[in-house]
């Protein structure tokens, strides 16, 4: 997997919602489906965002410029974090994968981890 992986500029490229080259679709399905998927996509959703910081170059009260950062930067994340799973969805079709591979790879995932952890005929209550 390490050898497909993007350089940095393909990632920024990618984290902006570009196309990686074809090599790269197995390492963009990993991207959105492993374990730490999320926390890749709050990486990519702050690599967006950081262009925003530049308002503190802007004039006026250094603590008004802070405060629309930080509150700019929250509403982003917020709307990010609402649409997780459609982005990670769509980064998979634009790669190649067929609709509801990534999420039910996740979900694949899940199940395998969790009779792993507590066997094969385990149920959680809430199921």
């Amino acid at each position: 997997m390490a050898k497909n992986r993007p350089n940095p500029a393909q990632w920024v490229w990618y984290a902006f919602g570009g196309k990686l080259p074809d090599r790269c679709a197995e390492w963009v399905l990993h991207d959105v489906t492993c374990p730490t998927w999320v926390l890749r996509h709050l990486g990519r959703a702050l690599t967006q965002l950081a262009p925003f910081c530049l308002l503190v170059l802007l004039p006026g009260p250094l603590w008004i410029r802070l405060v629309s950062i930080l509150l700019g930067l929250l509403v982003g994340l917020f709307y990010s974090v609402c649409y997780l799973g459609e982005t990670a969805e769509h980064r998979s079709i634009k790669h190649g994968f067929a609709p509801g591979v990534a999420r039910e790879t996740r979900e694949l995932r899940r199940d395998v981890n969790r009779a792993a952890r507590h066997g094969v005929g385990y149920r959680p209550w809430w199921e």
